[in-house]
């Protein structure tokens, strides 16, 4: 149970002993002996050894991440010299407050300890660890041993009575019920002579409790670094994300949408079971070099351009683009989809359209070649003529950053607190620490989503500096020992601390080579591994209909939305929407699916056959997967029941429920035979429950 303190963390002194009369300190003694004493005596106090803190991201550099409402799991090394009894406490506070709440630490193994902390509110918090030798656990653990081997015992007594008085009279963190306590005791033992009694009151059971709690603390020593862990609200690590394009939502190719058109849309979201609703970007569309359909360099006078090109003569970042409706009509679409249990996400896009306000107004925050004309944004061979890039330093700092820190701002202010980044590794580390921690203060509630299909490191530092949520390779693995590589390292490493992947399936950019040759399956099996392995996951409209016409060798969608309005038919064969609305259902309703780290993968024989499990925190409780990774073909294998997971032997039995037709049964035994085809459903979902669990 955490405990509120007030003690502040001071570093623990060596009193220097007292020169007597006749032994005075020279006169002009040399300030570096003076300095070499105080550090020698700082040094001497630090006794007890606490390394090996997990989390600690990069030495404290940077905040490990949280939930509000969730334990997290605090880990250290902490031990002494020598064989005495320690004790050791995790403390936590509100950063900007000064007052700690103290949480006792438990030893593991091997001289490791934990602690867990639930963070009761959505904001930064800091943390540390303090230990001490337990005086009296050393004295009970040693004079129990003499009293076995039958010593006498009579001035261990003595010194264990003497340990309780100082506890009772000098003790800073003593409770006056505690005092009492120990008071009362004292009184009794003047009053005892055998040396039983007294061994049996300096032990008893209250005594030993309250002394784990007031007892003095000697050799107290405080970890040397004050760390960070951000807690955020239950939507950046539990979210399902569904993007569609506004402007495609009228029903006609011919007639661009509007906001009033998406409202009509929510209760399919919704029903679909998403929480998060994402657009591309929503502001103005330049003309200036404006794409046409499927990305080419000659657009029609009718062609919308891509929604990437932000900007025009209607404004800029802090603008809706005129066809899409006002921002009254953008006010009714948010608390419309409040009311359908769905929150509006928007795209944080930082480039600009050649038309874009900022051009004229502060032509020092681009780039311009030497001939006078701007530079785009090039990215060789993908041509991006209609967009250009601002810079983020000379001129540009900090006017810029500000900027772009209040067009967040201004649409928080419109009801708007989560945000997916494009490209964020192609713009300063600096900026988003800066602007993430800013607006953080501000809206600790702001949901930060960095699309950074990158480099494994920058990937991870974009999370280190601040994004709620990351873009992964998922979109990529596809088989079995890729998955396994790779969502081991995400759910074991460091990583697991500060990075939480949203396994978006697919996106406006992205349609992967997979999901091109899989048929209906294919996207049902990506689907079932998105929303399982993940906290987060996200689809883009049209992976319910299994859409996978591509651009000939690419990974791009032919007839691309980002390039025309499209008009979407969700009554196709090969609609998986009812798998859709069975996941979310499932993640809705079960604690074990709406965490991450919780994965575990166990043995299935086939290599086409992945197998994986997540328990609740309660251990009653547990769903296992079986995901055909093979589209085409049907699979049989052999699995392992992890019966060991309920302390069960390997002839055990326990009860199980098939999650998607319903039926009960129980499984005897640990190996086990399946077969998934996947033209009837490639996946299988399990739920076993612990014996004497309520089913």
């Amino acid at each position: 149970m955490a405990e509120r303190t007030n003690q502040p963390i001071t570093r623990a002194k060596t009193a220097r002993p007292r020169r007597s009369k006749t032994e005075q300190a020279p006169v002009s003694a040399p300030l570096d002996r003076v300095a070499e004493l105080e550090a020698l005596s700082a040094l001497a106090a630090r006794r007890i050894a606490i390394e090996g803190i997990d989390p600690e991201i990069d030495g404290g550099r940077f905040p490990a991440k949280a939930v509000v409402g969730q334990p997290a799991t605090i880990e250290a090394d902490i031990f002494p010299d020598g064989h005495e009894v320690i004790d050791a406490a995790l403390l936590t506070r509100p950063k900007g407050t000064e007052s700690w709440t103290e949480t006792p630490f438990a030893i593991l193994v091997n001289d490791r300890w934990r602690a867990e902390f639930t963070f009761p509110e959505n904001r930064m918090y800091e943390f540390t660890i303090i230990a001490w030798r337990d005086l009296y656990a050393t004295w009970r653990k040693e004079v129990m041993k003499k009293h076995a081997a039958g010593l006498d015992i009579t001035l261990e007594l003595e010194e264990g009575r003497q340990i309780i008085e100082s506890a009772a009279t000098q003790s800073a963190h003593a409770s006056e019920t505690d005092r009492a306590a120990l008071d009362a005791l004292l009184t009794a033992f003047e009053g005892v002579t055998e040396n039983e009694d007294c061994l049996s009151l300096l032990t008893d059971r209250t005594i030993i409790e309250v002394m784990k709690r007031a007892g003095l603390r000697t050799d107290l020593t405080v970890y040397e670094r004050i760390l960070e862990i951000f807690v955020d609200r239950r939507a950046a690590a539990f979210s399902a994300w569904y993007e569609l394009m506004p402007r495609s939502q009228s029903g006609d190719t011919e007639v661009h949408g509007t906001f009033d058109d998406v409202i009509k849309r929510l209760p399919y979201v919704r029903d679909l079971g998403f929480d998060v609703l994402y657009f591309p970007p929503i502001h103005p569309i330049g003309r200036t070099n404006r794409k046409g359909r499927n990305n080419t360099l000659t657009p029609g006078p009718d062609d919308p351009g891509s929604p990437y090109a932000i900007g025009s003569e209607d404004g800029g970042h802090d603008a809706i683009h005129p066809e899409l409706g006002s921002f009254e009509d953008f006010a009714r679409l948010v608390a419309a989809a409040r009311a359908h249990g769905l929150e509006i996400a928007l795209d944080f896009a930082i480039q600009c359209s050649p038309d874009h306000p900022w051009i004229k107004e502060h032509p020092d925050w681009f780039d311009w070649r030497p001939d006078g004309t701007i530079k785009f944004a090039e990215n060789p061979p993908k041509k991006y003529e209609d967009i250009v890039n601002v810079h983020f330093y000379r001129k540009a700092i900090p006017d810029l950053w500000y900027a772009l820190r209040d067009i967040v701002l201004f649409w928080i202010e419109r009801g708007v607190t989560i945000f997916r980044v494009d490209n964020p590794h192609t713009k300063p580390f600096p900026f988003w620490e800066w602007m993430i921690a800013d607006v953080r203060a501000r809206h600790p509630e702001a949901i930060f989503l960095a699309e950074a299909f990158t480099r494994p490191k920058v990937m991870k530092r974009l999370a280190k500096v601040g994004f709620s949520q990351s873009y992964s390779y998922f979109t990529w693995r596809n088989l079995k020992w890729e998955l396994e590589q790779y969502l081991t390292e995400l759910t074991t490493e460091d990583c697991r601390h500060y990075m939480r992947p949203n396994f978006f399936a697919n996106t406006p950019d992205i349609n992967p080579v997979y999901l091109q040759h899989s048929g209906r399956p294919g996207f049902q099996a990506r689907l079932i591994l998105a929303a399982t392995l993940a906290g987060n996951y996200g689809i883009y409209n049209g992976f319910e209909i299994s859409e996978a016409a591509a651009v000939p060798g690419k990974e791009e969608y032919l007839n691309s939305e980002k390039y025309e309005i499209r008009v979407w038919d969700f009554d196709q064969p090969d609609n998986i929407g009812w798998d859709i609305r069975l996941i979310n259902r499932l993640r809705r309703e079960h604690e074990a699916l709406q965490h991450f780290t919780n994965l575990k993968f166990y043995t299935a024989w086939n290599e086409n056959v992945i197998y994986y499990g997540k328990a609740s925190t309660e251990g009653t409780e547990l769903f296992l997967f079986h995901v055909c990774l093979d589209p085409h073909n049907a699979q049989d294998t052999h699995f392992e029941v992890p019966l060991w997971e309920f302390g069960l032997p390997d002839d055990g039995t326990v009860d199980v429920e098939d999650m998607v037709s319903g039926n009960r049964f129980t499984w005897t035994g640990k190996v086990h035979q399946l077969r998934l085809d996947p033209h009837h459903k490639p996946y299988a979902i399990w739920r076993l429950t612990a014996p004497g669990a309520h089913r």
